[in-house]
């Protein structure tokens, strides 16, 4: 049997091991017949004038052929291999006549099928400059060697090959890194307490995590497309299906809540939510979601809903109570009715700023929004309008409130039109009250001016109004008030710190 000689073994500084990772990078075991590699085989005969090529591939105990013409093996072992010594030259190897060659005289493809006579073969090195085999021509009868033209062709034809191989190599190597990360997400997927899920661009679900089907309960690959509709609660289906279809067509971002069915068959409440992955074009490549169990956040949030409510509506019934109170007092110590006529109206302002500003169901939710500093004083106010809203007036910005400014600032204005209504604008018919807010810098200024009123002169004393009002607006709310006290009527500027008014 031929083996490599000593002089060969030196011009192979590549292990075996190196060999057969380049190789295996090369995605070669794999193939198969490939149409372009088996036309350049049939073409290098055709070119060459012989009955046999080969694209050889050696490893350590074989060489095996990738491409072939005119032969039908498919491998032979590596000590009889022509091509394990031409793949390590540094051109053609051409044996004009094996017979007479002492490195091949007694191979067994001399000696025996197919008969090898003639053999010219070209290395075939990967851009690492590993040797993986070779481009080889064989006749069964010897020749002095080949043409200039037949080298030539030879050669580009081996590099068509290795062009065809690294091809291979990098949609090999960009397929495991394709895989690799997709095994990735998976892993990382799976290990996610949400439930995971992604769609292709026109919203076809096609992958569900491990926690989706451990939560739903349902085989794998049963609610893929539009199967998952199906699993929330009849009441949710056709809102979570709109919202879907709007974010599939204008590419905003999906987030709803709804009634999911797990596996006990029970409904739970769900976040979901999904973005679109877009690819350099700007066009969405896939959307992927997540689905977040949120039942018991849900339920706590009701209960807690539940207690405001139910706290808020004791504390309306409160008001009512000491209202009545007062007035009870008031009957008994008739003396003391118009005091207890002033607080009662106190307490009745203070219980509309907390009705107005007080948690509620949709059914009992004001019509005007909750958090308008100017909607607080109109329904403040109403009661002083005497049927004809044009008495009062409010113009300029609105600032946000809540229940935290409602109580002083309720006190405030509702001590402003007890007055006007006693002693100011608002006690005659042609009188009428003006309200201008404005912001600057970070204080909001709100300006009470009273017009078409009898004429008023400064009070000699400080009386229990006047400190109501510092009290509400300096020390609870940190600002500032000033009374200007003119004949044609009263103007008041109250400046408060809008980061009073409502939490950041």
């Amino acid at each position: 049997m031929t083996s490599l000689s000593t002089e060969d073994e030196q011009r192979i500084p590549i292990s075996e091991t190196v060999r057969s990772q380049a190789l295996a990078e090369h995605g070669i075991a794999a193939l198969g017949d490939d149409p372009t590699l088996t036309a350049l085989t049939q073409f290098a005969a055709k070119l060459c004038d012989v009955p046999i090529a080969l694209i050889s591939l050696v490893e350590e105990k074989r060489q095996w052929f990738l491409a072939r013409a005119g032969l039908s093996v498919t491998e032979t072992p590596r000590e009889t291999s022509f091509c394990a010594h031409a793949m390590v030259g540094d051109g053609i190897m051409t044996i004009p006549d094996a017979r007479a060659d002492p490195k091949f005289a007694d191979n067994p493809l001399v000696t025996g099928a197919p008969g090898i006579r003639f053999y010219a073969g070209v290395p075939l090195v990967s851009e690492d400059g590993i040797p993986l085999g070779s481009l080889c021509v064989i006749d069964t009868l010897p020749r002095a060697g080949l043409t200039e033209l037949q080298r030539e062709g030879l050669t580009v034809l081996a590099a068509s090959v290795m062009t065809s191989l690294t091809s291979r190599r990098s949609d090999l190597r960009a397929q495991r890194e394709h895989d690799e990360q997709e095994e990735r997400f998976r892993i990382l997927a799976d290990s996610m307490p949400q439930m995971v899920w992604s769609t292709l661009p026109d919203g076809f679900h096609d992958y569900y995590n491990a926690r989706w089907y451990e939560f739903t309960g349902m085989p794998m690959g049963s609610t893929d497309g539009e199967g998952w509709n199906g699993m929330f609660h009849p009441e949710d289906q056709e809102r979570a299906f709109a919202t879907w279809r709007h974010s599939l067509a204008t590419g905003d971002p999906y987030e709803i809540e709804y009634r999911l069915r797990d596996a006990a068959g029970q409904y739970r409440w769900t976040l979901g939510r999904a973005l679109p992955m877009r690819g350099p074009d700007g066009e969405i490549r896939r959307w992927f979601g997540t689905c977040t169990d949120i039942d018991e956040q849900k339920r706590v949030a009701q209960q807690r809903e539940i207690l405001a409510h139910e706290l808020s509506h004791r504390i309306k019934n409160i008001f009512a109570v000491i209202g009545g109170l007062v007035m009870l007092t008031a009957r008994r110590q008739p003396e003391l009715k118009q005091q207890a006529d002033d607080l009662r109206d106190r307490i009745m302002a203070l219980g509309r700023a907390h009705d107005f500003v007080r948690p509620h169901s949709e059914k009992s939710r004001p019509a005007l929004s909750q958090t308008s500093f100017q909607n607080l004083i109109w329904d403040l106010l109403k009661p002083y309008a005497v049927g004809s809203d044009a008495r009062i007036s409010i113009t300029g910005i609105d600032v946000s409130i809540d229940d935290r400014s409602a109580t002083p600032l309720a006190l405030t204005f509702h001590e402003l039109a007890t007055n006007a209504a006693k002693y100011g604008s608002l006690s005659i018919d042609e009188g009428y009250v003006e309200i201008a807010v404005s912001r600057k810098e970070a204080t909001v200024e709100i300006i009470w001016r009273e017009r078409g009123g009898p004429l008023v002169a400064s009070p000699q004393r400080t009386g229990f109004g006047t400190e109501l009002l510092t009290l509400s607006a300096v020390h609870q709310l940190g600002g500032k008030i000033h009374q200007d006290w003119r004949p044609d009527g009263l103007i008041v500027t109250v400046a408060l710190p809008e980061a009073s008014m409502h939490r950041t």
